[in-house]
C-alpha cells in the first residue's frame, strides 16, 4: 500500500491519495493515519520549476552538477539558494527540478514534525503522463496541473493560454489519469530527496551475516594453526632425524666395543687424547717448526712431547743471539717458553726450550 501526501500550497492544506494493493483508491484531507506504508509526498506545482535537457548518464553527480550549471544560468536566484534535483524519464533529455532550499527544508521539518519520513517527494506536475505531442490536463488532488513533453506548471488560465499558445490540449479522463498516477508513485520518474535532502539509510546488522563471517573467521584461524603446528611438527621430526644421524656418525668415532653414553663428550675425549694434551701434538710442533723457519741459523736437535701437553725441544744455533730470537717469535705466537743454560762449543751454541701453551 502506497500513499501520496499532498504538501500544502497556498490554497489548500495538506491531502492525501492512498492507494491499495489491489488498486483500490481512497482520497481526504489532512494527514492520514499511517501503518507500515510506503508514503511518497507530492511538492505543489507552483513551488516546483521544471526544466528537461541532455545530461550526461554517467553518474548523478555529474548529472547533478551540469543542471545546476543550467539552472544558475535561467534563474535569477543565486544557485546556492536553490536545490536542483535531477530525475529519469525515458529516453532522451532528462528532467531537471528546481526548489527553494529554505522550501525543501520546511517541508521535511513539518513532515517530521507528524512523524513521517517520506520514501520520496515528487513535483506534482509529473504525475500527468508525458505526452507524445501537445500538452495534457488534469485535476490532482484538488489542483489543475499541465504538462507537455518538456514542460509542467500548475494550471492557470492566462498563464497557461500564453505558455501553450495553439498548441493542442487534452484533458484525461479518470481512468488514464489514476493509471497515471500510479506508475509515477511507483517509479517517481523524479525525486527531490537528493543531495543534502536525501533519505538517511537506516544501518540495520545483520546477525546472521555476522555469525557466519565469525564461524569463516574461526575456521580460517584453524586452519593457520593447524599449519603452523604441522610446519612445527616437521621442524621436530626433521631435528630428531637429524640428532639419531649425527649419534650414529658419532658412534663410528668411538673405539670399536666402546659402551656408548654420552657421543659428544666421548668423542671429546678420543679426540684429546689422539690430539694430546694442551693444544696437542701436531699444533704445538706446527707452531715451533714455523718459527724455527722463521729464525734463519737455527735447528731442532730434538723434540720431547710431555703428557702434559708441554713439547721440550733441543735447538741448536750459529750465534749466540739466535736462541733469544726464536724464544721471542714463539712467545709472539702465543706460547709460554722457558730456555735452559745454552753451551758454546766447536763454533755452535746449543741449549733446551720448553714450549706451553700459558
Amino acid at each position: 500500500m502506497t500513499t501520496l501526501l499532498f504538501l500544502p500550497s497556498a490554497t489548500q492544506g495538506y491531502r492525501w491519495r492512498r492507494i491499495g494493493d489491489d488498486g483500490a483508491v481512497t482520497e481526504g484531507e489532512g494527514v492520514p493515519a499511517l501503518a507500515d506504508e510506503r508514503v511518497v509526498a507530492v511538492a505543489p506545482a507552483e513551488s516546483a520549476t521544471l526544466h528537461w535537457a541532455d545530461l550526461p548518464a554517467r553518474s548523478p553527480a555529474q548529472a547533478v552538477a551540469a543542471a545546476r550549471l543550467l539552472v544558475a544560468e535561467a534563474s535569477a536566484t543565486p544557485i546556492a539558494e536553490l536545490h536542483v534535483a535531477v530525475g529519469t524519464e525515458g529516453e532522451g533529455e532528462r528532467p531537471i527540478a528546481v526548489v527553494g532550499m529554505g522550501a525543501m527544508a520546511g517541508w521535511l521539518t513539518d513532515l517530521a514534525g507528524h512523524g513521517i519520513d517520506p520514501a520520496a517527494i515528487l513535483p506534482a506536475a509529473l504525475l500527468l503522463p508525458r505526452p507524445d505531442d501537445g500538452y495534457v490536463r488534469g485535476i490532482v488532488a484538488g489542483q489543475a496541473l499541465v504538462r507537455s513533453r518538456t514542460t509542467g506548471f500548475a494550471d492557470e488560465a492566462r498563464l497557461t493560454d500564453v505558455i501553450v499558445g495553439d498548441a493542442p490540449v487534452e484533458t484525461l479522463d479518470r481512468a488514464t489519469l489514476d493509471d497515471a498516477i500510479a506508475d509515477a508513485t511507483a517509479t517517481p520518474p523524479l525525486d527531490l530527496r537528493q543531495g543534502p535532502f536525501a533519505r538517511r539509510r537506516r544501518i540495520g546488522i545483520d546477525w546472521g551475516l555476522v555469525r557466519r563471517l565469525a564461524l569463516l573467521g574461526a575456521a580460517i584461524l584453524a586452519v593457520t594453526l593447524a599449519i603452523d603446528l604441522v610446519r612445527i611438527a616437521k621442524y621436530s621430526f626433521g631435528a630428531d632425524a637429524l640428532e639419531v644421524r649425527a649419534d650414529a656418525l658419532g658412534r663410528t668415532g668411538l673405539a670399536r666395543g666402546e659402551t656408548v653414553t654420552d657421543v659428544d663428550r666421548q668423542l671429546d675425549e678420543r679426540l684429546s687424547g689422539v690430539r694430546g694434551p694442551g693444544l696437542g701434538f701436531s699444533t704445538t710442533v706446527a707452531a715451533v717448526y714455523a718459527a724455527v723457519r722463521a729464525t734463519p741459523g737455527t735447528e731442532l736437535t730434538s723434540l720431547d712431547f710431555q703428557s702434559n701437553g708441554t713439547l721440550r725441544i733441543g735447538v741448536g744455533a750459529a750465534r749466540e743471539s739466535l736462541p733469544t730470537d726464536l724464544k721471542r717469535t714463539l712467545e709472539a705466537a702465543g706460547f709460554t717458553v722457558t730456555a735452559g743454560t745454552f753451551q758454546s762449543a766447536n763454533g755452535r751454541v746449543t741449549g733446551e726450550m720448553t714450549v706451553q701453551r700459558p
